[in-house]
């Protein structure tokens, strides 16, 4: 896995890399010239890595939280973590995070009396199930699919996990959750349209139509 953001508000010409969840045990970081290792003290698993004065390295790296880095951005990457003393071990992950999803079942959750279990195909005919707690739900459904590696626009990042004793690989998103424009603030997914193929990438301005479409209509 690695998820890659900049923040230029807050780590100015920084690259954050996260290659895997926080632990339970301390953290520990060693640096070496522009690079920072941020790994497990325990068992010394590294977790990411901070990149400084990025724009040296990568000069057409561009964006604001979450970005996705080429095969090509990865391999200079490598290349920087060896020159300075660090395992060469990024992988590019090129798949995209925020997809369109079909809600193919729906079932009650066996511990919750307002939390329901899915099932989602998403791409590549992938199915996840996802735990969902949004009250307009249903099977049936297009939805937009945060996958785990995904980081939501307030900086929340997607690992798998479990709600009251059953997995969840993902997360059937709402269009305030989205940043979408005009988004509603009250409890619900973003239901999209039917026509929308499952594991199509979500579409910032697709969604900002669909929900002023919704809006106009209450």
């Amino acid at each position: 896995m690695l998820i890659s953001s900049l923040n230029s508000a807050s780590f100015a010409d920084t690259l954050i890399l996260i290659v895997a969840a926080d632990t339970a045990n301390l953290q520990a970081t060693k640096q070496q010239g522009d690079v920072v290792r941020i790994y497990d003290q325990t068992t010394d698993q590294t977790l990411g890595f901070n990149i400084f004065h990025v724009s040296q390295y990568l000069p057409d790296l561009t964006g604001n939280g979450q970005v996705f880095l080429t095969e090509d951005q990865v391999t200079k990457l490598n290349q920087l973590l060896t020159d300075n003393g660090f395992a060469g071990e990024l992988a590019a992950d090129l798949s995209p995070k925020f997809v369109i999803g079909y809600v193919k079942s729906l079932v009650a959750h066996p511990d919750s009396d307002h939390l329901s279990v899915t099932e989602v195909e998403v791409d590549h005919g992938q199915t996840l199930q996802i735990v969902c707690g949004a009250p307009n739900v249903a099977q049936g459904q297009k939805v937009v699919v945060a996958k785990v590696g995904a980081m939501m626009p307030n900086g929340q990042i997607i690992w798998p996990g479990a709600l009251r004793g059953v997995s969840s690989d993902g997360m059937i998103s709402s269009a305030r959750e989205l940043a979408v424009p005009n988004a509603p603030q009250k409890r619900g997914i973003l239901v999209m349209p039917a026509d929308i193929p499952a594991g199509t990438p979500f579409d910032l301005e697709k969604a900002a139509q669909v929900v002023a479409a919704q809006n106009a209509a209450e």
